[in-house]
């Protein structure tokens, strides 16, 4: 029996980016398991991915290129074909792939060329009648591959004048923020959480999505730093702090300007780094004497003496970390709570400690050439104008008001619009048009593909090789390929290669190789990957970023090495060297006074909160991604969704008294976007005046709804992202004998 071990890492949408060893014997992948090599990963995985070979052996997965041959809209659960030329009957599986779960008259099967030959010929005539950009493509994190999340893709579009994506529907407030005080995308090192001796987890979940950071907090609290958690939501990770802030949702930001009223205020700021590495202090200084923990208890929700205490203890005991998460830039002011969060290390000094300073991500350390992947200097023919951007998180708005040209064709991949949109019915209703041409690319039936005309299979990161990134630690990998791709899968590149090749496309670079595609990537005037060649990491599996020049200053300055290496830590903004124009943190950026906005930092409440004038709807929804699941990726696993039980409106106590809601009990959640019905968990996890429920594809739903249907296209301050968390709805009992709440228009 022929057998080896692999080298991968996992491709998902989370910071770890796991180094990962897979068995395959026969050609089949019989064992996954993480690369205990990888510092920081260290040998386990998350539970989603240690049940990887679920996903990729599935019964449910997309094999086959399909055609459409029933009316679109929502197929409950589990997918259905027919094979080509022959509706409603089941095909004969090839050898070794999985039996499919129906064979209802949905799809019909049909060749790669068939499926490319439409696809173009559609394309064209779109093209012809209404001009390159009423063809959109639609995505993102599906995988965070370098290659197949973004390179031969762009290039296609680009080459075909499509209309191009503002692609913000995640992270981008927050990246807005940090770098409006840093100018870059870096944060501590992993590895130096050992020695912290006071962590605050931000609106990070730690236990849900960034798992391999636990250990070492785990034993920095062995040498005893305290932990404290910050979040609306009573998380894995709350249940294991040593003091828990449950906070009001979209008031972050006025947190961090009451702990910088008290730091200030009582001196307990870092002078000297203050002088020499921050702009714009005496402006910030006086900022924040607006904002004292008594004013800021109002919104917050957090006691003034809590606040206060809370400032001191980060500001006095050294050194002090924040892992700050995502959730804060999902509220209407999430860009600039993200820039006042990232304002605090820089007033206590700790970013030049070991085992100090804050982590939102660490992904503008890597540097790889992007142009060389994406080549956006590439033009359609005739096209003499930049093609509009279009944001993703309005791509309803988008499919049914945009025009001049509307939207025509849409191309779907590493997402799942139908899902994982705001305002999920205007979504729907647009992707339900029959003169909108749908193509998605995937590894399973979705929600989006119940609206597709066209689906292609796509290949797993077992099926195909990639260079990894992270933005949680700081190592480069590559990712091997495992296994012949199942069935007719095929990765994003030859996809979009094979439709380059069809729309006539010239350049050289549709005909470049993986391996030429890697090369052209780390051919980047970034430092940090001197010496890192793909032929170093196909030996490695994993290299650390080499910071070496950073570290030999570092050294020569008596900073003290890290006891978990023989390494200098890596300490970026130790003596300032920030990549904002002024080479400082700017506490005053001209930047953001350019977009008429506070040049320091301003707090207002969300509108669509308990703090805005919508009385009609008095309760904040937390629209959260479930702990087991990523995004909408795993949700359709039986083995992954025996772990999460995603139908519960969590609500407290109180709120659920007062409208006659017991535990168990069926509600109506709504708004004036849409309702949802889910079942009442009655219990602490949520504050008076907030209730919680979680992502999950709408076909798992009677009337195949999600919590989007009550998400809005409202856009943050910073960055045009989503604001899942500010959304305002009421709940009332659905029992048949309950009363019913009229919704005022």
């Amino acid at each position: 029996m022929a057998k080896r071990v692999v080298h991968a890492a996992c491709p998902h949408d989370c910071p770890d980016a796991c180094g990962v060893l897979i068995t395959v014997e026969d050609g089949r992948a019989t064992k996954i398991q993480g690369d205990p090599q990888h510092p920081v990963t260290r040998g386990f995985l998350c539970a989603k991915v240690a049940k990887y070979l679920d996903r990729v052996y599935s019964p449910e997965r997309v094999l086959y290129p399909m055609r459409r041959i029933t009316p679109k809209g929502p197929v409950a659960g589990r997918r259905s074909f027919a094979p080509h030329g022959q509706p409603g009957a089941c095909p004969e599986p090839a050898e070794g792939a999985p039996v499919p779960a129906s064979a209802e008259q949905t799809w019909r099967r049909v060749t790669w060329d068939e499926a490319l030959d439409e696809t173009t010929s559609r394309f064209r005539s779109i093209i012809s009648e209404f001009g390159s950009e009423a063809i959109l493509p639609y995505s993102y994190g599906g995988t965070l591959g370098a290659l197949n999340g973004a390179s031969m893709d762009r290039r296609f579009f680009s080459g075909l004048g499509a209309s191009q994506l503002e692609r913000t529907i995640c992270s981008v407030a927050g990246e807005a923020g940090i770098e409006s005080v840093f100018g870059v995308k870096l944060g501590t090192d992993p590895e130096q959480f050992v020695h912290s001796r006071y962590i605050i987890a931000w609106a990070s979940n730690i236990h849900g999505n960034n798992v391999h950071l636990w250990p070492f907090i785990t034993e920095a609290r062995r040498r005893g730093a305290k932990f404290i958690v910050i979040d609306p939501y009573r998380t894995r990770t709350a249940a294991c702090a040593d003091w828990y802030l449950p906070i009001n949702p979209g008031t972050d930001g006025a947190l961090a300007l009451a702990m910088m009223h008290v730091i200030i205020g009582e001196g307990l700021h870092d002078a000297d780094y203050v002088s020499n590495c921050t702009l714009g202090f005496d402006a910030l200084r006086e900022k924040v004497k607006a904002y004292p923990p008594e004013r800021v208890a109002q919104w917050t929700g957090i006691s003034a003496e809590d606040m206060r205490k809370l400032a001191r203890e980060y500001a006095t005991t050294r050194p002090a970390v924040i892992r700050l998460n995502y959730g804060v830039q999902r509220s209407e002011g999430g860009g600039m709570a993200t820039r006042a969060i990232a304002m605090l290390p820089c007033i206590t000094g700790s970013l030049k400690e070991v085992g100090g300073g804050i982590q939102l991500s660490t992904s503008g350390a890597f540097g790889l050439n992007k142009p060389a992947l994406t080549r956006p200097d590439l033009k359609a023919d005739g096209l003499d104008h930049t093609p509009r951007s279009v944001n993703m998180v309005r791509l309803g708005e988008a499919l049914n008001t945009l025009n001049d040209p509307p939207i025509k064709a849409l191309f779907v991949y590493n997402s799942n619009p139908a899902a994982v949109c705001p305002n999920h019915n205007d979504v729907i209703r647009g992707l339900r048009r029959n003169d909108l041409f749908t193509v998605v690319h995937e590894q399973f039936f979705t929600d989006t593909t119940d609206y597709a005309d066209i689906v292609l299979p796509a290949t797993t990161f077992f099926e195909h090789k990639d260079l990894q990134t992270a933005y949680g630690h700081y190592y480069l990998q590559i990712s091997n390929q495992a296994i012949e791709p199942l069935g007719e899968c095929r990765p994003n590149i030859e996809l979009f290669r094979a439709l380059a090749q069809r729309m006539g496309f010239a350049d050289a670079c549709f005909r470049q190789s993986v391996d030429e595609m890697i090369d052209a990537a780390l051919d980047s005037s970034n430092p940090w990957l001197q010496g890192i060649t793909r032929e170093r990491l196909e030996i490695d599996g994993h290299v650390r970023l080499n910071f070496a020049a950073e570290l030999r200053s570092a050294e020569q300055q008596g900073t003290p090495v890290s006891t978990v290496s023989s390494r200098v830590p890596f300490l970026p903004f130790a003596q300032g060297n920030f990549r904002t124009p002024s080479g400082k943190a700017e506490l005053y950026c001209e930047f953001l006074k350019a977009q008429g906005l506070d040049p320091v930092i301003e707090f207002h409440p969300p509108k669509e909160s308990r703090h805005g004038r919508d009385k009609a709807f008095p309760l904040e929804l937390l629209a959260r991604k479930a702990d087991n699941f990523l995004n909408s990726t795993f949700s359709n696993l039986p083995s992954v969704q025996e772990m999460e039980n995603s139908n519960l409106l969590e609500i407290h106590s109180s709120d659920a008294a007062v409208r006659g809601i017991a535990d168990g009990d069926p509600v109506r959640v709504f708004n004036r976007r849409g309702e949802i019905f889910l079942k009442a968990r009655v219990d602490g996890a949520v504050q008076p005046g907030v209730v919680a429920a979680k992502l999950n594809w709408a076909k798992f739903d009677p009337k195949f709804r999600n919590i989007n249907v009550l998400t809005s296209e409202k856009l943050t301050d910073l960055g045009n992202s989503a604001t899942f968390y500010s959304v305002l709805v009421e709940v009332e009992s659905a029992k048949s004998d309950s009363p019913k709440i009229a919704c005022s228009e």
